[in-house]
């Protein structure tokens, strides 16, 4: 290592401090310019040789101060190329991390909705009848309580009730709970449906057993049969289909084969009905 050049075990503290004191001294000294030759040539006519004598002592003091300042400058460049140095010799060699090639994640795919749960669970809620919903306000103020759904024409009504449409279904609910009887007349609804029927018959009952003699069915009949989608009008049965102890429901026309015209043409002749063999044996008897 060369001789001036500051070892890197050296404090750096130290090394600052003696290039600042360098560079204060060299800084604090004031600057002397050299004598030039008319400088020299009235001094030898002033002082004599006693005058030359002065003028090389100044000449000495510039040249140390000179000296002073390119040694200040020397140790400041060689303190900061020192400085460089020590860091990249403790610190060894760097070399480049290397990373390794990333691998891809496998893409995980979404879970699949459970798109035919969610209809059948809509389809549920959809079909739910509430027991404490009124139908009052919907049904015809007549001695049958007639509904009609908004759009259909009242003709529908009387021709029910008359008996355009025959029977081709009937649901019995005679010594069933609320609850069973409620279940029952959304399946009855939805089969029915299903199979393109037209005209039902529901039994209620008149509720001669029931307590206080009051028919507790009647009214749930009824309200539940207003919240179905399917019903487009109901009355009370004729005396001869059950009279008030049942009620005529007409459902919305379907895509079955079994049904082709307008909601109030008369619906098909379903085979083995039981009320076209009774009037059959009405027109016999009479």
């Amino acid at each position: 290592m060369p001789k001036n050049l500051p070892h890197p075990n050296e404090p750096k503290l130290k090394r600052q401090r003696d290039a600042a004191s360098a560079s204060n001294t060299a800084a604090a000294a004031p600057k002397v310019a050299a004598p030039t030759a008319e400088d020299v040539s009235a001094a030898l006519k002033r002082d004599g040789l006693a005058g030359l004598g002065v003028l090389r002592s100044s000449l000495e003091t510039a040249a140390v101060k000179r000296k002073i300042q390119r040694a200040a400058a020397v140790m400041a460049e060689r303190e900061a190329v020192a400085d460089a140095d020590v860091f990249r010799r403790s610190i060894g060699e760097v070399e480049p991390l290397k990373v390794p090639p990333r691998m891809p994640l496998p893409r995980v795919p979404p879970s699949p909705l459970p798109l035919q749960t969610r209809l059948d669970e809509e389809a549920v809620l959809h079909e739910a009848l509430s027991d404490e919903y009124d139908p009052e306000s919907l049904l015809d103020t007549d001695d049958t309580l007639s509904y009609c759904r908004h759009g259909v024409r009242q003709e529908v009504v009387r021709k029910l009730r008359r008996g355009a449409w025959i029977v081709q279904a009937q649901l019995d609910l005679h010594g069933m709970r609320r609850e069973e009887a409620r279940e029952a007349l959304s399946e009855f609804i939805r089969e029915s449906v299903k199979r393109g029927l037209r005209c039902l018959r529901v039994i209620h009952g008149k509720g001669l057993g029931s307590i206080g003699r009051e028919p507790v069915l009647k009214g749930k009949v009824r309200a539940w049969l207003v919240q179905k989608e399917e019903v487009i009008a109901f009355c009370q049965a004729r005396p001869h289909d059950g009279g008030a102890g049942a009620v005529l429901v007409l459902l919305q026309p379907g895509s079955s084969p079994q049904y082709h015209g307008h909601p109030q043409d008369r619906g098909p002749r379903p085979h083995g009905d039981q009320d076209s063999d009774h009037r059959r044996d009405q027109r016999k008897g009479s």
